[in-house]
């Protein structure tokens, strides 16, 4: 590689990781609000003591338990505030205007309905349009699902009433059914929002959250790698790896400086695609815009994310073998899209 080019590569890695970084603490930074919302007695107050492993928030099958709006710390976060709402269907008319009025500032609504009663009531319709209108980053929660039947049907009964745009999730706040899979629809929903690290940070599986990350990254390192782009070419390849490797570092709490983010970057890239020429480092293969480069750009991107999975969780260094066997091992697919199982 000469020097001229090396230079740019390790300057693109520099600016990359301001970037991102900067990206990262902007995120942690901000409050992320979870609105609990649905009429009185549809189990969000249960549904937050089941997020977050204790009894924190009162229930009480009685209506006006909750009669303002109450803030819970998920994991200790305090910018993580899961917010308990009064039911809309409160006898005291002052109480669902209080939920009305904060629907705004929420991130993320959870609009309870349950399984065991009228499901997605023609009230309840009614406020679930009128709550969409004002913010739709909605997940419907259908609970209860422990006293009811067919809730494959009832699932597509929502969904049908309420738009196909919305995910509809079956949960128990009694037994904790599906707990996990609410959570992690939480967490999909903030990706899209570009607010999901601090979310991400909370949970106990953070294993599962890894892949998903580094199989996206996988498969747009593939769509770069396969796609000529005017201009430098090191850009978005770099600044995609570079994110992935400090969201990565973020997410298990393994702080990581720009030295040690650039040599990691620099030296594995050189070793992977070899002592040639810089293009290749950012291309990986001779003629950019290839299937082939595609793939070598998705099997680097993904051995780099799943070998510091696998340090970070093991409590070890980064190992570059480690990443380079990997490496082989994915290039060795056909399609750059496939997503590796680890």
């Amino acid at each position: 590689m000469d020097e001229e080019r090396k230079r740019e590569f390790q300057q693109s890695v520099d600016a990359a990781f301001d970037e991102e970084i900067k990206k990262i603490h902007e995120q942690l930074d901000q409050d992320l609000l979870i609105a609990l919302v649905g009429e009185v007695n549809a189990g969000k107050s249960s549904t937050i003591n089941k997020i977050i492993g204790k009894d924190v928030a009162k229930t009480n099958p009685q209506p006006g338990e909750t009669i303002s709006i109450d803030p819970y710390n998920l994991a200790g976060l305090e910018k993580i505030k899961l917010m308990d709402t009064p039911g809309l269907n409160d006898p005291h008319d002052e109480n669902p205007k209080k939920t009305e009025a904060f629907i705004g500032q929420a991130d993320i609504i959870l609009f309870f309905t349950n399984a065991a009663g009228t499901v997605f009531s023609d009230s309840e319709k009614a406020k679930f349009q009128e709550i969409a209108a004002h913010n739709e980053n909605i997940l419907i929660v259908l609970n209860k699902i422990d006293a009811a039947e067919d809730i494959e049907n009832l699932v597509e009964f929502i969904k049908q009433h309420a738009g196909s745009q919305y995910d509809v999730v079956p949960i128990s706040s009694k037994t904790g059914q599906n707990i996990d899979v609410l959570k992690d629809r939480i967490l999909e929903l903030l990706e899209k929002k570009g607010k999901d690290i601090l979310f991400a940070k909370s949970l106990q599986d953070k294993s599962t959250t890894a892949k998903r990350w580094i199989n996206a990254a996988g498969v747009s390192a593939g769509v770069i790698g396969a796609s000529p782009i005017p201009g430098s070419d090191v850009v978005p390849l770099t600044a995609l790896q570079v994110g992935l490797t400090l969201k990565l570092a973020t997410l298990y709490d393994k702080p990581l400086t720009k030295k040690a983010a650039k040599d990691l970057i620099i030296v594995t890239a050189t070793k992977t695609a070899g002592q040639t020429a810089y293009r290749q480092i950012v291309k990986f293969v001779p003629g950019a815009g290839s299937i082939a480069g595609g793939l070598v750009a998705s099997s680097f991107t993904l051995a780099l994310g799943y070998g510091i999975k696998y340090a970070y969780e093991n409590n070890m260094p980064i190992d570059e073998e480690i990443i380079f066997e990997l490496y082989k091992k994915y290039k060795k697919r056909k399609d750059y899209k496939q997503q590796p199982e680890n």
